[in-house]
């Protein structure tokens, strides 16, 4: 089925990011440290090898949002590798609205909050709400929240 809106979001806040580079660049010193004194060993193996794995599950995360005729799907690499779908005859309302990542869902990722149901958020305040048929809640963060809102608007119509 063709989208009607696509949105693709990956972790991008620099605080995220000055930690990452920062774990790296503190790896590799101690590392080559050992290594200049001690030489290759499974230690220093093991830490760079563990450092770079983190690096490269941070770039590969994204959050994937796609809505179309039959409903909202969302996937959020590399947890899920599929999309999961939500049909339109499931969803109770939908909503797209401002929200605290913190004290709502305690922070970014796949979260859940005791209230406030599942979120899937990278970044950001805004999210599309789902409050489903079946009493859950599903919140997907967004950076376009005008654009998502008039194609949801649309689609109500």
């Amino acid at each position: 089925m063709n989208s009607i809106y696509t949105e693709r979001q990956r972790f991008n806040q620099w605080w995220v990011w000055l930690i990452i580079i920062g774990i790296n660049v503190i790896s590799i010193a101690v590392s080559w440290q050992s290594i200049s004194s001690h030489g290759l060993n499974f230690s220093n193996t093991f830490r760079l090898a563990i450092t770079f794995l983190i690096l490269v599950f941070f770039l590969c995360l994204k959050l994937e949002t796609r809505i179309n005729n039959s409903g909202i799907e969302v996937r959020f690499f590399p947890f899920h590798l599929s999309f999961i779908k939500i049909s339109w005859n499931d969803i109770a309302s939908v909503e797209v609205r401002t929200y605290s990542p913190i004290s709502e869902y305690g922070g970014w990722g796949i979260k859940y909050g005791a209230k406030a149901g599942k979120a899937y958020n990278v970044s950001g305040n805004k999210g599309i709400q789902l409050q489903l048929k079946d009493g859950s809640k599903l919140l997907i963060g967004t950076n376009k929240e005008e654009e998502v809102a008039k194609v949801l608007k649309s689609l109500q119509q």
